[in-house]
């Protein structure tokens, strides 16, 4: 069982910065297509951006193109969300999530594809 471990989340004015950090526990991390979703209350979960094995391969929600940046570092076991420019609407909780799977499946902006699932952490971006 794989376990994700998100942080880096807090409070920033609009237009500020914030990088997320999801950290997992195995030993199989390069094996893992990643991705982060987020979620505020009321509402399904919605895809942001997606990597795939090695970083070679990323997709992003339109909502934060040119904003939002993923990467990852396979020796350290960690996926990043660099926030850049952020919005009030930005705010709500951010979750990484794993796909056992190399290769960025077509089905990507569905949550019910994903494996495992960090608890996720607040963004909150004041006005």
């Amino acid at each position: 069982q794989e376990q994700l471990v998100e942080s880096g989340g807090g409070l920033v004015q609009a237009g500020g910065s914030l990088r997320l950090s999801c950290a997992a526990s195995g030993h199989t991390f390069s094996s893992y297509t990643m991705a982060w979703f987020r979620q505020t209350p009321g509402k399904e979960r919605e895809f942001v951006a997606v990597i795939n094995w090695n970083g070679d391969n990323t997709y992003y929600a339109d909502s934060v193109k040119g904003r939002f940046t993923i990467s990852r570092d396979n020796a350290k076991n960690t996926v990043y969300l660099q926030m850049n420019s952020l919005k009030p609407e930005d705010t709500t909780v951010y979750y990484c999530t794993a796909k056992v799977q190399r290769s960025i499946p077509d089905t990507f902006r569905y949550e019910a594809i994903y494996d495992y699932w960090g608890q996720g952490t607040q963004v909150t971006v004041s006005s």
